[in-house]
């Protein structure tokens, strides 16, 4: 069986940057839980334009990604990978609308959110599971995520997040020149599903063991890749809060050096576009090494850990 590999990932923000203090009314959020979000979970700015179209935040970065694609080859399938389940009215189906927008006849498109924030990690993951069935090589896939903060209940999780709008996609197929995808491990902890009706004991509970299991993820996905810790470059998370990765580190008893937590305070958390925000900042700034390893990690309501490990070979990679 073929590895899957990643041709081409790409990202995309609204211009719209505004600071924390400027959703407070809009969130029903009081100055001094403003402060908790900033000096205590790190965030300052994110990016956030309550006009803009659904379509217009998706397809930018699925145009850059597509336009990777060999002469000659074509896409089997679109995977639209979001965290909320309601996006749009109920007889528009966003993966068909984007293969039409795209001009992809015949493509085979679906969604999938059921892992919360993991759903981009899942759909690369089931994305290439289903290139590989085909049995032919040369096939791709394209993975898109994004969606809007377009509600307070979408956009704040209480004492945890404050969600922004973002958009990323991915070009993938198997064997082929760009990131090697060596392993992908997910924990789903069932108890924790009802987010919104967790008691504060649940709450309490679930926020001591964040650390330690997202850790664990963490080291289980290492080790499926055949390598340790000390092998990987940088971790490439999402940007949930500064206090959860803290935790995080110190679970691992890692220097801090080893995860990139930059865009928290700039672009905050994105839903399932956080990991290739970071990821395409990164390759952008010129810090993604060609043969170096990374771990993708991100974490959904629900509650599902992820973790995905990949090798980075810059021809692919588009830089």
């Amino acid at each position: 069986m073929g590895a899957t590999t990643l041709e081409r990932v790409e990202s995309f923000v609204p211009e719209r940057s505004v600071r924390i203090e400027e959703l407070g009314e809009h969130l029903g959020l009081r100055r001094a839980e403003l402060g908790v979000f900033r000096k205590f979970y790190g965030l300052d700015t994110l990016r956030f334009d309550p006009g803009m179209d659904l379509f217009d935040l998706l397809l930018p970065a699925a145009k850059r990604a597509l336009a990777a694609l060999p002469a000659g080859r074509r896409i089997d399938r679109l995977v639209f990978a979001h965290t909320t389940q309601a996006l749009a009215p109920a007889d528009v189906d966003i993966a068909q609308e984007l293969v039409r927008r795209l001009g992809l006849e015949d493509v085979e498109a679906f969604a999938l959110s059921h892992q919360a924030c993991v759903s981009s990690l899942g759909a690369i993951d089931v994305a290439a599971e289903l290139l590989r069935a085909e049995g032919e090589t040369g096939g791709y896939a394209l993975m898109v995520t994004g969606e809007r903060a377009f509600s307070p209940i979408v956009q704040l999780i209480p004492n945890t997040a404050i969600m922004a709008d973002a958009a990323s996609a991915c070009l993938l197929t198997v064997d082929g020149e760009g990131d090697v995808v060596h392993s992908f491990v997910t924990k789903t902890l069932g108890q924790y599903a009802e987010w919104l009706a967790l008691t504060p004991e649940q709450n309490t509970e679930f926020g001591e063991l964040y650390g330690p299991r997202l850790a664990e993820v963490i080291l289980a996905a290492v080790a499926e890749a055949g390598c340790g810790f000390d092998d990987i470059d940088l971790v490439i998370p999402h940007n949930v809060n500064a206090l959860a990765w803290r935790q995080t580190v110190k679970a691992l008893e890692a220097p801090s050096e080893k995860f990139f937590l930059e865009n928290i305070p700039k672009l905050s958390h994105c839903f399932s576009s956080d990991v290739f925000l970071n990821y395409t900042t990164l390759r952008e700034n010129g810090r993604l090494v060609d043969g170096a390893r990374y771990v993708l990690v991100t974490v959904g309501l629900g509650a599902t850990f992820g973790a995905m490990v990949i090798t980075h070979r810059t021809r692919g990679s588009g830089t």
